[in-house]
């Protein structure tokens, strides 16, 4: 399936002037923040190859990302270990969904949120979109922008916590990064309520 402008078509036609794609990123990492991304295109010219973030490789992901900012309006936000623990992932990730869109230089007429539910204080009507980065050309691009700007960040921390190899592993549960847990224990960056973490904390 590759992601297309009907939908937004659709919602446009029917009155919606400013039409805006929301993803987000990091929300099965057990490690860093959570980061949603906002978009909305312009016009129809959209960057060449653009599709779910997850089917891209990290060179073309910065290129289409590029490619993005400028032909489109975009936001990104990142909400930290520390709220994602205070109020669970799933709440973290829709708050982010929010603070990207009010992030934004527009003030939207309509959302499609990538997911099976909406945050309940949008700012305007919005439609969830299952696998909604493989539908929406604007969705699609909001995760390239959530997951390039988390990996930036990402590779930051690597720097001063190179045993984790976040810098490839982005704050993933690999076998490396457990075995690094193990080895290290865990840093101030990791979700202390994520499995295998729990163990590690609590010893």
């Amino acid at each position: 399936m590759t992601p297309d402008f009907q939908l937004e078509k659709k919602y446009i036609l029917a009155g919606h002037k400013v039409v805006v794609g929301v993803d987000e990123a990091g929300r099965g990492s057990i490690a860093g923040p959570v980061t949603a991304g906002a978009v909305m295109f312009r016009t129809e010219d959209f960057p060449a190859d653009l599709d779910d973030s997850k089917k891209l490789t990290p060179l073309q992901r910065a290129r289409i990302y590029e490619e993005i900012k400028e032909k489109a309006v975009i936001s990104f936000v990142h909400v930290s270990v520390e709220e994602i623990e205070k109020i669970n992932i799933l709440q973290a990730s829709l708050k982010a969904m929010v603070l990207a869109v009010e992030e934004l230089p527009v003030t939207p007429d309509f959302l499609l949120v990538d997911g099976n539910r909406l945050p309940s204080n949008l700012p305007c009507k919005g439609l969830a979109v299952v696998k909604g980065d493989q539908k929406s050309l604007s969705i699609a691009a909001a995760s390239v922008v959530a997951k390039v700007n988390r990996d930036n960040l990402m590779n930051q921390l690597a720097q001063d916590e190179p045993h984790y190899k976040w810098h490839t592993n982005k704050g993933y549960g690999t076998r490396e990064h457990l075995e690094a847990l193990e080895r290290f224990g865990p840093s101030r960056h990791h979700r202390q309520s994520f499995l295998p973490l729990r163990r590690l904390f609590s010893d």
